[in-house]
Formats: C-alpha cells, structure tokens, sequence
C-alpha cells in the first residue's frame, strides 16, 4: 500500500511538474515575448524554495508524518498549475512556479522516500525504484498529453486540465502513505522479529549504526555525497527545463519535443527499477559511476544531435543515467547515516542538489541568450557529469559499508 501510494504521487506529481515548465516554454515565450534567461528563472528558484524547504520537510516528516505533509502541502503542487492559467505578467509567472510549485514539489521527494526507506530493508533500492518508476510512468503520459492540450486548448486551459489531476492524485496518495510499520504492528518487510535477526541483509550498509545530522555533516563522507547530490540535480533540472526548447530550436514541432521530453521520463522509468535492484547486488558507489558515465555519454552524443532519431537515442541515454541517480541519491543516504535522523540528513543533502538544479536552469537560459545556443550548456553538462563519477569513485567506505 505504502509502495503504490509513493508511485501514485510520484506519477502525478513529477508526472507533471517537468512538462508543467518545458513543454509550456516556448508558447508562454511567444505570447510574452519574455527572455529565456528571465522565463527560466522560475524554474530556477523553484528549486531554491525546494533547497530552503528541504530540511524543514524532513523535519516536519520525522514529527507528524508523511500524510499530514503530503496532503497539506504537496496540494500546493495543483493550486500552481490552476493559478498558472491566469498569469498575465513574467513575474507573476515567476513568483506563483517558485513559491507556490516549490513548496509543493518539496513534498515529494522526502517525505515519501524516508517512509519508505522505513518499511523495507533488504529490498530498499528495489522499493525505491519502482515507486520513481511512476516518474518515468508519468513522464511517458502527461508530456505528449501536455502537448496535445497546449495545441488543441490553449495553454491556459491546459494548465488547469493539469491542476485538476494534479490535486486529486497527489491528496489521494498520500492519505495511504503511513509513518512506520510498527504503526500497525508490523518490521521492515514485513518479516517477523526471529526472521530479521537471522536474515543476512543484501546489503549490510541497511544495518549499519544510525547518525545523528551533526554527526553526519562532520563526516567526508557527508560532502562527497552531498556532490553526488549536486551534480544530480544540475544535469537533471538544466536538461529537462530546456531539451523541448532545443528541440524546437532545430525546427522540430512542439508534439516531436513533448515527445523527446516523453523518452527522457520513459527511459529513467525502467532504469530505475533495474538500478534500483542492481545497487542492492553491486553497491552504490559503482552503480553511480555507471549512472553518470551515462549522462557524460549521452550529452557528448546530445552536442552533435540534429536528426530526430538522434535526438531519441540521446533522450534514451540521457533518461537511464538520470534515472540511476534519482534512485542511488536516496539508498546511498539511508544505508551510510541509517534512519535515526534521516529525514533531515537527506533534507540537508537536497539542499546541495536543488542549489546546483537552481543555478543551472537559469544559466542555460542565460547562456542561451548570450550565445544564440545550448553548445556551452552541454559541455557544462558533460563536465559535472564528469565530476560525479569522480565523487563516487573518492567516496570512502565508513566501516566497510560502502563494499
């Protein structure tokens, strides 16, 4: 139930909060005729409001629980879109995707990934997986829908098609999100006490002695992490954010680059399950390597991409890296710190991830003002990609934990 729930919110939530912004771009640009730098700024600050909020929604997720979280804020995530129907002026536009999609999108990731980092421990990147994977199940449906809304309604009436879904789905997965399983008398995978003790744990970095947040941020450990986090977050938000917008820059129609957005979303979804599994047999250090050796790959390819074909396979490559990461950011957190005071250390590490996400949007659509293109953006791209396979290689074992 716990499971379904997360997948539920995550379709619906990161479902639509990509297209809610890229898919959109281009229309709102030729209606306002604003610039890509300032229209990207909302983007950019969303995740500054995620960055700020993180930490607090750790907070609020250890003490009242991932229900009352979820359902109270993450609804903000549906006002934004029907309140995004009527903007008029860029910073309207600005102030209602930063502040109010912000705080409902920071409901999203960690009060539904520390849940369930509680209930399950021998197949805690298997479950992680497959809740992201409503993600890519989302990312598959609702950018194509976008665009067929946009064109076929207008773009004001698309976003309140979407503030609708959007509002119904996330309140309803979250009322069956619980806290713990020992809310309903039940342990971590549902096996008895006996069980447990005498079940060798997949990997025993699920086991390992819980840290306090202090405790952890004194840790090198913590910083090479809270890297990993960064580099994340940069190629995620400044790709997604602005590959529609390239896409049409190439002279392809705005259904081609919905549906490049559509491969990107798809791809991560099948990444993320099998990663998810293959980090519990292989370990997260390696796993990221592989990850981000993927999305340095895929941007290479991505510089000399001009035919639509090329453009999906790159979409294919660029989602599986991406989808790795999603997964192996949260397992990586929960098995090196434990689950004492998780919610507020994986709320400091997104502090990490969402300032990377929130430079790097704005600055693609600033380079692209300046320069005319996206060259410099994907080379940006490829070096931070590289720098995350060099974080996870320096990463340390703590006690062995990490092997």
């Amino acid at each position: 139930m716990v499971t379904a729930a997360g997948f539920c919110i995550w379709m619906i939530g990161w479902g639509t909060y990509t297209p809610s912004f890229s898919v959109f771009f281009k229309p709102l640009l030729t209606e306002f005729g604003w610039s890509r730098a300032g229209a990207s700024l909302a983007y950019s600050l969303s995740y500054m409001v995620q960055a700020v909020l993180a930490i607090m929604m750790g907070w609020l997720t250890d003490r009242l629980g991932p229900r009352a979280v979820v359902m109270m804020l993450g609804s903000f995530l549906g006002i934004c879109y029907l309140l995004m129907s009527q903007v008029n002026t860029l910073w309207h536009f600005q102030v209602n995707y930063a502040l109010i999609g912000g705080i409902g999108i920071s409901t999203l990731n960690i009060p539904v990934m520390v849940t369930l980092s509680r209930w399950f421990i021998k197949k805690r990147g298997l479950m992680i997986g497959i809740v992201q994977a409503g993600m890519g199940v989302g990312g598959l449906i609702f950018p194509p829908l976008t665009g067929w809304l946009i064109l076929a309604y207008g773009w004001r009436s698309a976003y309140v098609i979407l503030g609708i879904i959007t509002f119904i789905g996330i309140m309803t997965g979250g009322f069956f999100l619980r806290r713990d399983p020992n809310d309903i008398g039940q342990l971590p995978d549902g096996l008895s006490e006996k069980m447990q003790q005498e079940v060798k744990p997949l990997n025993p970095v699920a086991h390992s002695t819980s840290f306090s947040i202090w405790e952890a941020v004194h840790t090198s450990q913590f910083w090479m992490i809270a890297g990993l986090y960064g580099s994340f977050g940069f190629c995620r938000s400044t790709f997604l954010a602005h590959i529609p917008a390239h896409v049409q820059d190439l002279g392809f129609p705005l259904t081609d680059a919905a549906n490049v957005l559509a491969v990107i979303t798809g791809s991560s979804m099948f990444s993320r399950v099998v990663m998810g599994r293959v980090a519990d047999i292989i370990g997260n250090r390696r796993a990221f390597m592989i990850s981000f050796a993927a999305t340095a790959v895929s941007l290479i390819w991505g510089l000399a991409a001009n035919n639509l074909w090329e453009l999906y396979l790159f979409a294919l490559v660029f989602g599986f890296g991406w989808g790795n990461q999603a997964v192996l950011r949260y397992t990586i957190a929960s098995e090196v710190f434990g689950l004492a005071s998780l919610g507020l250390v994986m709320g400091t590490l997104g502090v990490a991830e969402s300032s990377a996400a929130t430079f790097g949007s704005f600055f693609a659509g600033y380079l692209f003002d300046t320069f005319g293109n996206y060259q410099l953006v994907f080379w940006m791209g490829i070096g931070v990609s590289i720098a995350g396979i060099l974080s996870a290689w320096f990463l340390k074992p703590m006690d062995k934990r990490l092997e």
